[in-house]
């Protein structure tokens, strides 16, 4: 008699790397479409560029350490990376730019750790910052929101400023960000008040970037309700962020900006849901995710408000990927029928 001998997991879940891969840029779809919608061209060039990049050195980093080539190209992580790396880098970026940037990420921050699941810092956050610090000025430059739509802007103009550089005309159209608006004119000794009075910010924090944040709000909403999420790293970061602004708001109205403000501004939303949240560098116990994304929001916060840089969140979410073992260790829960 001839017997079918299985081993375990005898009982398998629907979810597997690229269904979970999948899953997340259907929900980074509506804050990219918002972004696309104030930056056109801009936005698509990041996109296409960075995807590009990422599955080329994925093929090639996997070619090299003699890995099957099929199965990682289509469990869509390297897109994940180059989307979240094109959304968070200035629109009409230089090709070089993404191209370096997307370097420090799939072959740096993910290989030379061993691949995917090895990896201890998130890899676009690697990339993010490593070029934040390499070439500050043309990471720091946004293009005014609407002033380079379709409308604005043709395809062919966005190609010469993506391949060939810019102008004197394109950079007379470029605009600080609402955290680079506040970090500068605060130094000048200008009030909230004066700041708000020119115009530049909506109802929350700037005409423009309150609706991105309010996209990737959308989609991270989405992602807590398919359960590819857990509640705790996206109401951590938050309310950690919004505790820390509005003690120092109370205290301080003109110089500190509102809660909702640092909420709505920069990568707050994005890094919360999307960023913070990766299966692989963040903690895992539910406790240590606590943890772990209260720390990021603290020295989002921090840097933002006495740092040298108006946005913090790729910083701060690396300083936490290096204390996640050590949150981890100490705050594994007890096992069932164990004494604590």
């Amino acid at each position: 008699m001839m017997f079918n001998k299985r081993t375990s997991p005898y009982v398998t879940g629907k979810q597997d790397v690229s269904v979970i891969m999948r899953q997340v840029l259907y929900a980074l779809v509506p804050g990219t479409l918002v972004l696309i919608w104030y930056f056109g061209w801009g936005m698509i060039s990041n996109l296409l560029l960075a995807i590009v990049f990422a599955e080329l050195l994925e093929w090639g980093m996997l070619t090299l350490r003699q890995r099957p080539v099929r199965p990682f190209l289509s469990d869509y992580s390297a897109v994940v990376t180059a989307w979240l790396l094109a959304v968070a880098m200035p629109a009409f970026a230089p090709w070089w730019l993404i191209a370096l940037a997307m370097v420090f990420a799939v072959v740096i921050a993910k290989h030379l750790y061993g691949g995917l699941g090895y990896n201890p810092f998130n890899p676009a956050m690697i990339g993010y910052a490593a070029m934040l610090v390499s070439y500050p000025v043309q990471m720091t430059i946004w293009p005014a929101p609407l002033d380079f739509s379709f409308a604005h802007i043709g395809l062919g103009q966005a190609v010469q400023q993506v391949f060939a550089g810019g102008s004197q005309s394109w950079d007379a159209l470029t605009a600080a960000t609402p955290l680079d608006a506040v970090k500068v004119n605060l130094g000048l000794h200008k009030t909230l008040n004066e700041i708000y009075a020119n115009g530049q910010f909506g109802l929350l924090a700037g005409q423009a970037w309150q609706w991105v944040s309010m996209g990737w709000l959308l989609g991270g909403l989405w992602l807590l309700w398919q359960r590819i999420i857990s509640w705790h790293i996206p109401v951590a970061l938050l309310g950690s962020l919004a505790l820390m602004a509005g003690i120092f708001w109370m205290i301080n109205p003109q110089v500190y900006a509102s809660p909702l403000f640092h909420l709505f501004s920069g990568a707050a939303m994005l890094g919360a849901f999307f960023i913070a949240t990766d299966p692989v560098s963040a903690s895992t116990t539910p406790l240590g995710k606590l943890y772990y994304a209260g720390g990021i929001g603290a020295f989002t916060y921090i840097i933002r408000t006495w740092g040298g840089y108006p946005d913090a969140l790729a910083f701060s979410v690396i300083i936490m990927n290096m204390a996640v073992p050590l949150i981890d260790y100490y705050t594994q829960p007890r096992v069932y029928g164990t004494k604590g």
